[in-house]
């Protein structure tokens, strides 16, 4: 609080000159003039020397002492009792008490329980991986604009850049548990037949590189609980493992790698259209694979994190 704003006349050096000067014989009047202040400021800073010494002479909070509406402590007690421990809303609250709403509402917020959900404990972070490659995979869709000329983000304008009914692509990963070794197709659209044909060539592609699927993962889209993606599921013996309802962190793996397939291959660089942006997929995907370190496998790629994994589990 000593430091005063760039306009002020005094600091606390300046204060504690007036009072030496002061205390020296010389006038308030030319001490004022000396300082450039009115009389009655050097007798301020006066009287509070005299009152309190120099440590008086230091700059005080800005907040009134008293405040007359001010609720009483056992009262806001009261207010918060009722929050937390029966749950009562914010206007139940002020009817039963006689406050106001918005009073109710400033102490409700100020105490960190504005919203009911607050009252409720975090809920623990439950972190999992799986120890063996293909022990489990990851599904999920994403849904791209297509465009034939570069957007807003690239142009940095929204006139003339529009791509109206250019339609859009779907992109279809897969990624294993273990060792983040991904695969991803961009197709035309996320129905059951397409989204059964893009399991089977995952699978396939996993095999080749020396994994073999026990489990896949899914959110509860109308494609993954098809029959036709049950049936291929059931004839190759892999068990289908859904996610919770509207917990899409159950399936936190895609949903992270897609953060990082839009970061920084869709949206990475300047394409001049959809169809050069899904050319340059193989290139990326070849990359983060092979090339780029993960932190959550210590620093390895994925490729080698498969290799020394199926050195381990052989």
């Amino acid at each position: 609080m000593n430091n005063p704003h760039h306009g002020a006349r005094l600091t606390v050096h300046s204060r504690e000159q007036i009072v030496r000067r002061i205390s020296s014989g010389q006038s308030a009047s030319d001490v004022a003039e000396a300082f450039a202040v009115s009389v009655r400021t050097v007798r301020k800073w006066l009287a509070r020397f005299r009152a309190g010494g120099s440590a008086a002479l230091s700059n005080r909070a800005s907040a009134p002492a008293r405040v007359s509406a001010r609720l009483p402590e056992p009262l806001i007690a009261l207010v918060l009792h009722l929050r937390r421990s029966m749950r009562m809303t914010g206007a139940a609250i002020a009817h039963k008490l006689g406050l106001a709403r918005s009073t109710v509402s400033r102490w409700l917020k100020r105490a960190g329980v504005g919203r009911l959900s607050r009252l409720d404990p975090p809920e623990p972070v439950r972190r999992y991986q799986r120890e063996r490659p293909g022990e489990l995979i990851h599904l999920d869709i994403k849904k791209l604009g297509r465009f034939d000329r570069p957007g807003h983000r690239i142009t940095g304008t929204r006139t003339g850049c529009r791509n109206k009914g250019a339609g859009w692509d779907f992109v279809h990963v897969a990624i294993d548990d273990a060792t983040r070794l991904a695969y991803v197709e961009v197709l035309g659209d996320e129905r059951k037949a397409t989204t059964t044909g893009f399991l089977l060539r995952a699978l396939r592609w996993f095999r080749s590189q020396g994994i073999r699927v026990e489990r896949v993962m899914t959110d509860n889209g109308s494609a993954y609980r098809s029959g036709r993606f049950a049936t291929a599921l059931r004839l190759l013996k892999i068990r289908h493992i859904f996610t919770r309802p509207y917990t899409p962190k159950t399936n936190g793996k895609a949903e992270r790698f897609i953060q990082t397939l839009m970061c920084e291959w869709a949206y990475g660089l300047a394409y001049p259209s959809s169809q050069a942006r899904n050319a340059d997929l193989t290139r990326w995907l070849d990359w983060f694979n092979h090339a780029r370190p993960h932190s959550a496998i210590n620093g390895r790629t994925p490729a080698d994190h498969v290799n020394n994994l199926l050195r381990t589990h052989i």
